[in-house]
C-alpha cells in the first residue's frame, strides 16, 4: 500500500524486451536511474508513477523491474520512452505517519492532460478521464494521478481539475507534464468498495 506522497523522481534509463522463449517477448524490463535505488533490494515493491512494480535488481544508481504484458496494456508504461521522468514511492511502513490517501498502485485507467499552467503562485492541472471512472470521481475526494495523491477541486463532465502547490510541482514529474500527455489514474479505493456494495444491493435478485 502507498500514500501518494512521492519520495523521489527518477528517469527511465533503458527499456528492453524480456522473456519469451520463442523470441517474441511481450514483457519489458525497465531500468530507472534514481538515488533511491540504494535503499531498495530485490523483491521490494515500488510505485513507478502510480504503478506497483517489483524490484528485480538494485544498486546505488537505480533499479530494474519487469513490466508484464497486462501492465503494459493498461498503463502509461506502454508508451514511455527512455529519458522520461517518473515518480517513485516505496510502500507505507506500518509504523509511519499516514499522509495522502490509500493508494494501491493498481491503475484503473489512463487519463489525458488537457491543461497544465500557472495559477497564481500554484499550478492548475486538468485531466480528461474515461467514462468508467465517472461513478468514482466526485469533488473534494482524492485521486492518484501518476501516483500523486491529489484532491479533486473541480469536475466538469469527464474533466477533473486539481490545484498543484509549488512543492508538489517541483518534486514530481508534473514539472515536465504537457497537454496531451497520458497519465495513470487510480480512484479512491474506499469509493470503489462503496460503489461495489451499492451495485450488489440494487442488483436484481
Amino acid at each position: 500500500m502507498f500514500t501518494g506522497l512521492i519520495e523521489a523522481t527518477g528517469r527511465i534509463e533503458a527499456i528492453t524486451a524480456w522473456g519469451g522463449a520463442d523470441g517474441a517477448a511481450s514483457a519489458r524490463q525497465i531500468r530507472v536511474s534514481a538515488a533511491l535505488g540504494a535503499e531498495l533490494a530485490p523483491g521490494d515493491s515500488i510505485a513507478v508513477s502510480g504503478i506497483c512494480l517489483t524490484v528485480m535488481a538494485a544498486d546505488s544508481s537505480g533499479f530494474e523491474a519487469i513490466v508484464s504484458p497486462e501492465t503494459l496494456r493498461v498503463t502509461t508504461l506502454r508508451g514511455m520512452t527512455e529519458g522520461r521522468l517518473v515518480n517513485l514511492e516505496r510502500p507505507l511502513r506500518a509504523d509511519a505517519r499516514f499522509g495522502g490517501h490509500f493508494v494501491l498502485g493498481h491503475v484503473d485507467a489512463l487519463g489525458r492532460v488537457t491543461r497544465c499552467e500557472p495559477d497564481g503562485e500554484c499550478y492548475w492541472l486538468e485531466v480528461e478521464t474515461p467514462g468508467q471512472l465517472s461513478n468514482l470521481i466526485i469533488p473534494k475526494v482524492s485521486i492518484a494521478i501518476d501516483g500523486i495523491s491529489l484532491t479533486i477541486a473541480s469536475l466538469s463532465g469527464p474533466r477533473v481539475g486539481v490545484q498543484i502547490v509549488p512543492f508538489t510541482y517541483d518534486h514530481t514529474s508534473l514539472r515536465e507534464a504537457g497537454v496531451g500527455d497520458s497519465v495513470n489514474l487510480e480512484a479512491d479505493v474506499i469509493g470503489k468498495y462503496v460503489a461495489r456494495q451499492l451495485h450488489h444491493e440494487h442488483a436484481p435478485r
